[in-house]
């Protein structure tokens, strides 16, 4: 992802960012041409307040690539913003199911990365 897409440029600056429709407020799973709801073609990008609920945890031992490899172990997780999206993203070890997060950033290499932590 190019730090000019939208979202890569919203952790950049320290901010969870969602697409969502501006006839009928639907947000979108995914970067999209036109609303899964309405139709619509008038998407735009939202600041999230950041705060979520964890939905699923993984502990990751082994790293994908050699660049994770100095992460490792590290915990990731699916998280559903306040706002609707769910969004995966790194956490901070001991995260459960269920448990409240808001959002925090971390650089790694050339990136900027979501990171949650325990509200």
């Amino acid at each position: 992802m190019s730090t000019d897409h939208p979202y890569q440029a919203g952790l950049d600056a320290g901010v969870v960012r969602y697409q969502a429709c501006e006839d009928c407020a639907a947000w979108q799973p995914l970067q999209r041409h036109a609303c899964r709801a309405c139709g619509s073609t008038r998407l735009a990008w939202r600041d999230a307040t950041g705060r979520a609920t964890v939905h699923s945890v993984t502990e990751v031992a082994r790293a994908p690539t050699e660049d994770f490899r100095a992460l490792t172990p590290y915990t990731l997780v699916l998280a559903t913003l306040d706002e609707g999206p769910r969004v995966m993203a790194h956490a901070e070890p001991g995260v459960t199911i269920g448990e409240r997060v808001r959002a925090g950033f971390m650089r790694h290499g050339e990136r900027t990365l979501l990171r949650f932590q325990r509200e």
